[in-house]
């Protein structure tokens, strides 16, 4: 790993989980602009990352690859305590998530474990190591990628959306937890991005129906809000689950 430089009010060490995906790219390019050292995680799409990290690196900014399996506690803790030897993270983004999707009668047991595993099981993985060392700065920001399934549901997506449900519940109540020391938890809710998940799957019919504005969403407009939510700007925004998502919630 890199040396990253020293946190100051602009610069911090911040992780974005599953940074290889079409989101959680766009969080980490935007962080870096901000002037934040990235700590881009992913797990299979390492190839990518390393891409990512080239490409933050060479416009000036500060980036490290982070791989690890978030759904593997022990190994998440290990890759995370590596990183925590060089300082704190104070910035964390879960972003890291999977999509399995079948209507529930036709929904098999690993496909609703899969999901949950991915964006519950490594929520906590991901942010327990983080916690104590952020609490002794007195200063954080943890920001959970949900999904606006989870607050107005979707057909053959029960698995996704109780995933999502549920970290938008542990957004709340871990925000409770650490509102004394300066840390503020708070979810980002996407709509339809227009990313290569995506990507055919809405014609420009099915868009005008679902979404008032009459447009996909860009990664670029997810990161916007998440680099507020990270900002000295929010430090009184906690406990909240915003949507991006045109209208739909």
């Amino acid at each position: 790993m890199s040396e990253p430089r020293a946190t100051s009010a602009t610069g911090r060490r911040a992780l974005v989980t599953g940074g290889s995906g079409a989101i959680g790219g766009a969080v980490c390019r935007r962080l870096a602009r901000d002037g934040h050292h990235v700590y881009v995680h992913s797990h299979r799409g390492v190839t990518v990352a390393e891409a990512l990290v080239g490409e933050i690196r060479a416009g000036g900014g500060e980036a490290t690859l982070v791989s690890c399996d978030l759904t593997d506690g022990a190994a998440t803790r290990a890759s995370l305590e590596a990183v925590l030897e060089q300082g704190p993270i104070q910035i964390l983004v879960n972003n890291a998530g999977v999509h399995d999707d079948a209507v529930l009668p036709g929904m098999s047991a690993t496909q609703w474990q899969r999901v949950i595993d991915v964006s519950v099981n490594g929520f906590f993985n991901a942010t327990q190591p983080l916690l104590l060392p952020m609490i002794r700065t007195r200063w954080g920001r943890i920001v959970n990628v949900s999904s606006v399934a989870a607050l107005i549901g979707n057909k053959g997506q029960v698995n996704y959306a109780a995933a999502k449900g549920a970290l938008n519940s542990a957004t709340k109540a871990l925000a409770l937890e650490v509102a004394t020391r300066g840390i503020t938890v708070n979810s980002v809710a996407p709509g339809i991005i227009g990313t290569p998940m995506t990507a055919g799957l809405f014609d420009a019919k099915a868009i005008e129906r679902m979404v008032p504005m009459n447009r996909l969403g860009s990664p670029e407009e997810v990161a916007a809000l998440v680099s507020f939510l990270v900002s000295e700007e929010a430090a009184y925004v906690t406990a909240q689950v915003i949507s991006v998502s045109g209208g739909m919630a």
